[in-house]
């Protein structure tokens, strides 16, 4: 079981850091497969829980460059250091101008170093494209952000993602979803965590009905295990796929809190909820007492309280 949860230097809205002893507490003790992740984002599920071989996929090509520019070893913690040094001086120099400065760099030439920063330095941590393909998160006003503790917390997480994908036989791919699923083979464990259906989501190409119609039926057929991570209800409404779709399988949840929104009043517990084909009774420990697990048979009726 993990000890400690690795932070990976990505950041994004939905990240599960805080999910990761959950998720691993679910997986089979005798899986040696391959961990595949149709949709890797920051990468914090897998660097943390995918054994030895992994397959870490996304539409997104600045996430699949980013973690790609590692493995090539374009992206160092000492590259990280002083290209985060030399751009935070500029931050604190000129300001805001100097973020959309490296902004409009990125849209253009699309450095993965760049993307680091303004993944960084951008509004909250959220990744959001327009239908260009233009990244176009506002700064978030804070010109003292790369602060000497803050670039070393960074090169830390570079330092740590470097070690671990050098010391294990991860591979990077940027594909389709679909492809990624129908790669797989029955050995394998795929771990699903698409766009939250029915919320905001900040994903490179978007997500809706189709695609939580297409994403259900690739795993239903699939042969092998497979874990998703999604939504089941907040203090207003429920996730009517979760009842729809995905109840033929098994659901267990529990709540979480996500630090999104401007303010304070709109961030809210959801219940989380983890879909797999196989029956799976968590068995991480928390101190939190309050927190309770609730495993849905196939087919299981539920509601709000």
């Amino acid at each position: 079981m993990i000890t400690k949860v690795g932070v990976p230097p990505i950041k994004s809205q939905g990240i599960k850091t805080k999910l990761v002893p959950w998720i691993q507490s679910i997986v089979p003790s005798d899986f040696n497969g391959a961990w595949i992740e149709p949709f890797m984002g920051t990468g914090a599920v897998a660097f943390n829980v995918a054994p030895r071989r992994a397959i870490l996929c996304d539409t997104n090509p600045h996430l699949f460059n980013f973690y790609a520019s590692i493995v090539s070893g374009e992206i160092t913690p000492e590259v990280v250091k002083e290209f985060l040094t030399r751009e935070g001086e500029a931050l604190l120099s000129k300001g805001e101008d100097h973020y959309y400065f490296v902004r409009d760099r990125f849209n253009s030439e699309h450095s993965p170093l760049d993307f680091l920063f303004i993944n960084r330095a951008g509004f909250n941590g959220m990744i959001r494209f327009n239908r260009k393909g233009g990244f176009n998160i506002p700064f978030c006003r804070k010109p003292q952000r790369f602060a000497q503790a803050y670039i070393t917390k960074i090169t830390n997480q570079v330092s740590w993602a470097s070690k671990l994908i050098r010391a294990k036989e991860f591979t990077f791919k940027c594909q389709d979803f679909s492809k990624t699923i129908e790669e797989a083979s029955s050995t394998d464990i795929i771990y699903c965590d698409p766009p939250y259906i029915g919320r905001h989501v900040d994903y490179y190409n978007g997500w809706g009905d189709d695609h939580e119609r297409e994403i259900f039926n690739k795993l239903s057929d699939f042969k092998g295990k497979f874990i998703l991570s999604t939504w089941h209800h907040n203090d207003y409404r429920e996730n009517e796929y979760v009842k729809n779709l995905w109840s033929e399988h098994s659901v267990l949840t529990r709540e979480h809190f996500y630090h999104v929104g401007g303010k304070e009043k709109n961030r809210n517990p959801v219940i989380e909820a983890l879909v797999t084909n196989f029956i799976a009774i968590s068995t991480e420990r928390r101190k939190d007492s309050q927190v309770q697990y609730m495993l849905l048979e196939p087919q299981a009726k539920y509601g709000i309280a």
